[in-house]
Formats: structure tokens, C-alpha cells, sequence
């Protein structure tokens, strides 16, 4: 599948998640989906990414639950969406499956929805 090809596949899981949280009455707001290479790179300097994101090829979403006044921070409160989002496609990743990479905890991004592509979540 050609890269482009693969991006409007995303898009349109994205958009069947939207509409899942729409229906389930989760308010989300829609973050970075697009991430400049450059921006990755300062993320993994800095520790709170990695310089191959998927959002580098548009094949990645963050998403913030809206609830009670205020964004979530709860990796709890993302579970469902993030269990959903797995039963769109066989592409499908979530970040708050991600397991210790390198001895270090990565777990802590249940914001992340995305598409694995050549072997990066």
C-alpha cells in the first residue's frame, strides 16, 4: 500500500472514532496529527517522543478527552476508545498498549492513536 493510500485509510478510521466518541458521548478534542521531522527530532532529545513518529507521516493522532471542565489525564478514561480504536483495522495502535522500550516506561501515551507503519507505532 502506498504511503498515500495508507493516509486516507487512516483518515477514515480517525473519522469512524470521532463518530464512536460522538456517539458514547465522549468529548474529545482533536490534537497534532501532522508533526514537522524536526519537531520529532526535539521530542526524542527530549524524551517525550521519537524522532520516526508516525505523525511525521500523518499517520498518527493525539486526542484529549474533555470531561468535566477539563481535559483528562487518566490513561483510564481513554480504555475504551483505545479498545475500539484496535477493532478498526489491523493497523491500528494505541498508545496506551505500549510497553517499556529500552528500559523505559512508554505506556503513558493513552492520547496516541495511530497506524503502524514499517514497523513504527
Amino acid at each position: 500500500m502506498k504511503l498515500n493510500e495508507k493516509q486516507v485509510l487512516f483518515t477514515k478510521t480517525l473519522a469512524r472514532l470521532l463518530q464512536y466518541a460522538a456517539r458514547k458521548n465522549i468529548d474529545v478534542i482533536l490534537a497534532e496529527v501532522f508533526r514537522p521531522p524536526e519537531m520529532a527530532k526535539i521530542y526524542a532529545e527530549r524524551g517525550t517522543g521519537i524522532a520516526k513518529s508516525v505523525h511525521t507521516k500523518k499517520l498518527a493522532a493525539d486526542m484529549y478527552i474533555y470531561k468535566n471542565g477539563t481535559v483528562s489525564w487518566d490513561k483510564e478514561d481513554y480504555r475504551q476508545l483505545g479498545e475500539h480504536w484496535k477493532t478498526l483495522h489491523d493497523f491500528c495502535r494505541w498508545g496506551g498498549d505500549f510497553g517499556k522500550q529500552n528500559d523505559r516506561e512508554v505506556g503513558r501515551d493513552p492520547f496516541h492513536f495511530s497506524f503502524e507503519h514499517g514497523g513504527v507505532q
